[in-house]
């Protein structure tokens, strides 16, 4: 791979990933109000998300995607009225990724469920395909072997994600701290609850 495309690529993504979108915003949600730690669960999600929708957008596989619009639109309504209804049980301080009123200890939800929180979050992203669809095929060479420029970029991408994701989850989590006494639990609830009722209907508007 050409070393300007990727001297230009780096810092291009990372600033589209520091930008604030649904998945930071979910990372900093989900940092304020289980951690930095459980919040990793999402993040392996959303990164796995993220390399599908990157490697499709290459190979093309995106065009079923636009061939059949229902298909991607029924997908995304379900992970946004997913995502909101996290949000109201947060709001009212139930649910999996509440924290507790009563000990502050954090909940005790299935990490599987933070998984596939982030991967259908990352998957029905339509502002995530319509990046990678007209981003990526730029910094391919043709003339070159597509799957070692491929598996640099997709690294390039996911560690990006992280670094990204990681600052807005310990920011989430330095704000936990910092509103973290007892007259204060339901209120971090209820702003993490609405950030995230905000991402799923983010994602169903998009």
């Amino acid at each position: 791979m050409d070393s300007a495309l990727l001297l230009a690529f780096i810092p291009t993504f990372f600033f589209v990933s520091i930008t604030p979108g649904m998945c930071m915003t979910l990372a900093l949600t989900l940092g304020m109000s289980i951690g930095y730690r459980r919040t990793l669960w999402m993040m392996v999600g959303e990164l796995v998300g993220v390399g599908v929708v990157s490697v499709a957008a290459v190979l093309g596989i995106a065009s079923i995607m636009l061939n059949y619009p229902w298909l991607f639109t029924g997908f995304k309504f379900v992970g946004a009225a997913y995502l909101f209804y996290l949000g109201v049980q947060m709001w009212r301080s139930k649910g999996k990724l509440a924290i507790s009123t009563d000990n502050q200890n954090q909940a005790t939800g299935n990490d599987w469920d933070l998984v596939v929180q982030g991967f259908v979050t990352a998957i029905a992203n339509p502002k995530g395909w319509a990046f990678m669809i007209s981003l990526l095929p730029p910094f391919i060479n043709s003339s070159k072997a597509l799957v070692p420029q491929l598996s640099i970029l997709v690294s390039i991408i996911l560690v990006s994600e992280f670094v990204c994701m990681t600052l807005y989850a310990t920011g989430g989590k330095s704000l936990k701290h910092l509103l973290g006494q007892a007259d204060n639990v339901r209120l971090m609830n209820r702003i993490a609850g609405t950030l995230m009722m905000g991402v799923g209907v983010w994602l169903f508007v998009s």
